[in-house]
């Protein structure tokens, strides 16, 4: 239900947009704030998400762009993902692996 009342309020945005009274700079802060969040996972959440996706850690790493030691490390709770790595984790778990093909 909240997707589809963001997509209304979005498409709303956008039209006022289009007919100038909304600025670009405005519409493009409000894309911003209509960005999903980006959840953090824990060790046994990491390795579900490679294995649902049926890649070594080696593959995965490479689909990643990140080192094999980094997703072994992520899998044993010893370094957490963050930034670009953890926006790609969010990708892969509600998209799969082949989003980032």
């Amino acid at each position: 239900m909240t997707d589809s009342i963001l997509d209304s309020i979005h498409k709303t945005a956008e039209g006022l947009n289009k007919a100038g009274v909304m600025k670009d700079t405005t519409l493009r802060e409000f894309d911003a704030l209509c960005l999903p969040p980006i959840k953090e996972y824990t060790a046994p959440q990491i390795k579900s998400i490679r294995t649902k996706n049926h890649a070594s850690q080696s593959v995965f790493a490479a689909y990643l762009n990140t080192s094999v030691s980094t997703v072994q490390k992520w899998e044993q709770g010893q370094k957490k993902p963050n930034g670009p790595s953890l926006k790609l984790l969010n990708l892969v778990a509600n998209k799969g692996l082949q989003v980032l093909a």
